[in-house]
C-alpha cells in the first residue's frame, strides 16, 4: 500500500469516527424516549429516569417490565419517588442525610439517576452503578450522602437505581410462583437491580460511558444485593467489577430462618391465601404486615443454590473485587454486664465456648464490653466478607483487595461520638462530605481524597492502587493483607484474623 492511500485510509476512519461521535449535553435519547437534566461544575446530571414500568395495579409482586415511552422531553431534574417504606426519621446514627427526602414515597419507584462528565459518545468512560443500603426495607437513591458530583468529577459516570425494598420487593406466594413464566417468586429488588444493569447496557453509551467497564458497588442490604448479583446467573456479564462495603451473605444468618421457595411460599400463604385480595390493599395496608418476608432467599432461579455453595463451585462471575468493613459496624442493643454475658456465651455456644472466650476475652467489665462490640461486628459483618473475599481468592481468577475502615467520624457532642459507624464511610469513599454535618478536621479530608481516589482508580481499571498513595496489596487467604483506613492508612496482615477463622469454623460446623 502506498504512503498516500494508507493516508486516505486514516483520514476515512478519522472522518468516520469523528461523524459517528455525538457531544454529550442535557438532552439525551435512551429507551422510552427523549430526556432533559441540567449540567453543574461540568458535569451533566438527569434524575427520575425509568428504567421499567411502574411496579404498580397488577405489575404489584412481578418480575420489572419494560418501560413504557412517553411522548416529547421528560424532564429528569428531580429524584424519582423512592420505594414504599415508612417515613424516614433519623435513629441512632442515621442522621437525615443517611434518609430518604420525606417525599415522594411510592411503589411507583423504579428510577435511576446519572452523573455524566463525558463530552462525547466516544468518550467510554467507567460506570460506577451504586446500590444503597438499609436492611432491604428501606433507602433510596435520593439520599443526600449518594450524590454523585464528586466522584463525576474523577472521570467517572455514576449511576444510583431503585429497588423495592420489604414487602412489595421479597414477598413470595404459589400464586406469584404460579404466574411468573419463570416459576418462583420474591426477589423483585434484586430482580431491580438486574433491570436496572441491563439499561445501563442499553443506554449508557448515550451518555458517554462504556458498557463494557461497568462495577457495581453497594454498602450494607446494597452490599448484600452485590454479594447476590456477582452470584446469580442472571446478572453475568452486566458487569465487571464489584464493590462491597459492609454486607455479604455467605453464611445463614443466625437471628433469620433459612428459606428455599416452598418455605417463602408459605409465609406468604399465612398472610393471605390470596392474591387477588393482597393486589386491592393499599400500600399503607401492606406496609402494616410487619411478619412478611422482606430479604433475599435462594429460589432456585435468581439464586440456584446458596451463595456460598456458588462460590465454592467456581460459577461466581469472576470479577476484581473491593470489600471490607468498618470498625463499628455494630447493630445491637446496649452491651450486658460480664457476668450475664458469659451465660450466654456458654448457652449459646455450649462446647465451644471456651474457643469464643480465647479471641473474646472477659477478663474485666470494659474488655467484656468491647468483647460484645467486636463480636456482634465480626459475625454479622466481618466474617461474611471475609469469606466472601477467601473464596473469590480460592475459585475465581481476579483479584481481591480488602480494607477496614477505622477512621472515627468527628462528632458534634458526646452522644453523636459513634466512632467508625455502620456507614460512616460512604462520605469519604466518595468524597461526599459536604453532604453530612459533621466538623470535618483536615485529615477527614485527606482521607476521603485518597479513600475516593482508591475506588475510582479500581471502577477504572480494577486496581485501586494510586501513586503517591499507601500501596494496597491484594489479598490471600496465605497473606490476608487489608488495606487500614484511617488517620495513618497503611497495608497490613489483617488484625482480626483469629476472630474470623473461629466464625468461619463455627459456621461451618
Amino acid at each position: 500500500m502506498s504512503k498516500r492511500h494508507l493516508i486516505l485510509q486514516i483520514c476515512a476512519v478519522f472522518l468516520m469516527t469523528s461523524l459517528s461521535a455525538q457531544s454529550v449535553g442535557t438532552l439525551i435519547e435512551v429507551t422510552g424516549g427523549q430526556i432533559e437534566g441540567v449540567a453543574e461544575s461540568g458535569v451533566h446530571i438527569f434524575k427520575g429516569i425509568p428504567f421499567a414500568a411502574p411496579p404498580v395495579g397488577d405489575l404489584r409482586w412481578k418480575a420489572p417490565q419494560p418501560v413504557i415511552s412517553w411522548d416529547g422531553i421528560r424532564s429528569c431534574t428531580a429524584f424519582g419517588p423512592s420505594p414504599m417504606q415508612a417515613k424516614p426519621s433519623p435513629f441512632m446514627f442515621w442522621s437525615s442525610e443517611f434518609l430518604i427526602p420525606e417525599e415522594p414515597i411510592s411503589e411507583d419507584c423504579l428510577y435511576l439517576n446519572v452523573w455524566t462528565p463525558a463530552q462525547s459518545t466516544d468518550d467510554r468512560l467507567p460506570v460506577l452503578v451504586y446500590i444503597y443500603g438499609g436492611g432491604f426495607r428501606s433507602g433510596g437513591s435520593g439520599c443526600p450522602i449518594y450524590d454523585g458530583l464528586a466522584m463525576a468529577q474523577k472521570d467517572v459516570i455514576v449511576v444510583s437505581l431503585n429497588y423495592r425494598v420489604g414487602i412489595f420487593g421479597f414477598f413470595a406466594h404459589p400464586d406469584l410462583s404460579a404466574e411468573a413464566s419463570y416459576g418462583t417468586s420474591g426477589n423483585y429488588g434484586i430482580l431491580d437491580m438486574i433491570a436496572g444493569l441491563r439499561w445501563v447496557q442499553e443506554n449508557i453509551k448515550s451518555f458517554g460511558g462504556d458498557p463494557d467497564n461497568v462495577t457495581i458497588a453497594g454498602q450494607s442490604a446494597g452490599s448484600f444485593g452485590v454479594n447476590f448479583l456477582t452470584a446469580s446467573p442472571l446478572a453475568k456479564g452486566l458487569f465487571h467489577k464489584a464493590i462491597g462495603q459492609s454486607g455479604a451473605s455467605m453464611y445463614q444468618n443466625p437471628r433469620r430462618p433459612a428459606l428455599n421457595l416452598k418455605a417463602a411460599e408459605k409465609m406468604g400463604e399465612e398472610i393471605s391465601p390470596s392474591i387477588v385480595e393482597l393486589r386491592s390493599k393499599s400500600s399503607a395496608e401492606l406496609m402494616g404486615m410487619n411478619n412478611a418476608l422482606s430479604w433475599p432467599f435462594v429460589d432456585g432461579y435468581l439464586l440456584p443454590t446458596s451463595i456460598l455453595e456458588i462460590y465454592q463451585k467456581g460459577q461466581q462471575s469472576d470479577v476484581p473485587i473491593l470489600i471490607g468493613w468498618n470498625e463499628r459496624d455494630i447493630l445491637m442493643g446496649a452491651p450486658v454486664p460480664r457476668d450475664t454475658f458469659l451465660v450466654e456465651i456458654h448457652n449459646r455456644f455450649g462446647e465451644h465456648a471456651e474457643d469464643v472466650l480465647k479471641v473474646y476475652p472477659t477478663d474485666t467489665e470494659e474488655e467484656s464490653v468491647q468483647s460484645q462490640f467486636d463480636m456482634n461486628r465480626d459475625e454479622t459483618f466481618g466474617v461474611q466478607v471475609y469469606a466472601w473475599g477467601k473464596m473469590q481468592e480460592k475459585t475465581g481468577t481476579q483479584p481481591v483487595y480488602m480494607y477496614n475502615f477505622n477512621r472515627s467520624l468527628p462528632a458534634h457532642s458526646p452522644e453523636s461520638q459513634f466512632g467508625a459507624f455502620h456507614s460512616g464511610e460512604i462520605v469519604y469513599a466518595y468524597d461526599n462530605l459536604y453532604t453530612l454535618d459533621r466538623p470535618w478536621e483536615e485529615v477527614d479530608h485527606t482521607i476521603a481524597e485518597e479513600m475516593s481516589n482508591y475506588w475510582a482508580s479500581f471502577i477504572k481499571d480494577g486496581d485501586p492502587n494510586v501513586k503517591g498513595q499507601p500501596h494496597w496489596k491484594s489479598f490471600s487467604d496465605d497473606e490476608p493483607w487489608i488495606l487500614s483506613i484511617a488517620e495513618q492508612s497503611k497495608c497490613e496482615i489483617l488484625p482480626s484474623r483469629d476472630k474470623l477463622s473461629f466464625w468461619e469454623h463455627y459456621l461451618n460446623n
